[in-house]
């Protein structure tokens, strides 16, 4: 068994505006006035890339330094950095475009709107080998629920609950809409080839999935798993363990096969395997952690706070192995208390209002950061609200 972490790094998209929740856009001054930081076709998303690194304290750093450039800068326009994926105060009904003049900006606004105005974190994990990278894109297809489950973020649209736990993946248009498990690299070249010659991908980005293979050549030169399924988590310690769970189920991919690839271990066909991933997804997306999940192994049903359970057990030792035990703790927290949805969604059948929710999560998550960039981070035992 390998030792050695995977490089890593994550591209995180952020909601700015008052402390009041309010959603105010500023993503062409911020990415103008701060080094890192990059617009999205709509203003009120701003995301900001950490750089690869292996180490899990590296990358807190590495996640916290930006923000507090970005809360100074934001603290002189009476502004702050917002919890939550979606436009949980609205207004959903208009495009608010970041470059009027960008071509692929149109294209966006006409063909999906405001689908596509949420926030996230995409999670990053470098592998170089072509067949355990498509290996690990195979395994964490058939499992991106459970992190999305663990990361659900956004129950709230324009000032209403939905009834789902994660609405920005609900309302995120897949595309193209359906993507097959990929046995090979080939596999995934003639895929994509296909994709874009009869228009169902505008370009190589343009494959919007729960997970995907990623590089600076794609599809051909590729060197890095890219898992976009979860909402923003908007705690970095939180982050990071939901990051090393799903390293360290590569790490065990990666070390047996035979074990863990679902092309090998599962009873279920490469066609089913993807449909039940992507069902997963959408339960995942429900219900998150209550969610009722079919287990890729055998198709069984499994409820998602229970299968990550028996995760977190059976991967206990190789987290002692590898020094992760402490980072993965804050999980524990969130099996407990619910991820940040159901703790909103449980604050607002006690009589709280929404508005009233985001903005003390708002001030929250300021103090939160305040206590990670203290010089000996603890882990974040205690889920933010």
């Amino acid at each position: 068994m390998s030792g050695a972490l995977l490089l890593k790094g994550f591209e995180v998209e952020l909601f700015t505006g008052r402390p009041d929740g309010t959603v105010v856009g500023c993503s062409p001054a911020a990415a103008a006035a701060l080094d890192g930081f990059v617009t999205e076709p709509d203003h009120r998303n701003l995301e900001y890339i950490t750089a690869p690194h292996a180490s899990y304290q590296r990358q807190l750093e590495l996640l916290l330094e930006p923000r507090r450039q970005l809360r100074a800068w934001l603290a002189e326009r009476g502004l702050t950095i917002l919890p939550g994926s979606t436009l949980s105060l609205g207004d959903s009904s208009r495009f608010e475009r970041s470059n009027p003049d960008n071509p692929y900006h149109d294209y966006i606004e006409t063909t999906y709107g405001t689908q596509v105005v949420t926030a996230s974190v995409h999670i990053n994990l470098g592998l170089t080998d072509m067949e355990a990278l498509f290996a690990a894109c195979r395994l964490v297809r058939c499992e991106a629920a459970l992190l999305l489950a663990l990361s659900a973020s956004s129950p709230f649209l324009d000032g209403v609950a939905t009834g789902a736990h994660s609405q920005r993946w609900l309302q995120f248009p897949l595309t193209p809409p359906q993507v097959p498990l990929f046995r090979s690299h080939s596999h995934y070249i003639a895929w994509v080839e296909e994709q874009l010659a009869s228009g169902a991908m505008q370009n190589v980005r343009h494959l919007w999935t729960s997970v995907r293979p990623n590089g600076d050549n794609r599809p051909h030169g590729l060197n890095r798993l890219e898992l976009r399924i979860c909402d923003l988590i908007a705690d970095p310690a939180l982050l990071l363990a939901i990051t090393a769970y799903c390293e360290l189920r590569i790490q065990q991919l990666l070390a047996d096969p035979a074990s863990h690839d679902p092309l090998i271990a599962s009873q279920l066909t490469a066609d089913e395997l993807a449909s039940l991933a992507d069902a997963n997804d959408r339960a995942a997306a429900s219900s998150s952690l209550q969610a009722s999940l079919r287990d890729w192994r055998t198709g069984a049903p499994i409820q998602a706070a229970d299968w990550i359970r028996r995760d977190l057990a059976s991967l206990a030792p190789l987290a002692e192995q590898l020094n992760l035990a402490g980072t993965l703790a804050p999980l524990q927290a969130v099996l407990k208390g619910g991820n940040q949805a159901m703790r909103w969604l449980e604050r607002m059948e006690q009589g709280l209002p929404i508005a009233g929710i985001v903005a003390a999560s708002a001030a929250a998550l300021a103090q939160r950061e305040t206590e990670l960039s203290a010089p000996v981070a603890t882990d974040a035992l205690t889920p933010l609200g």
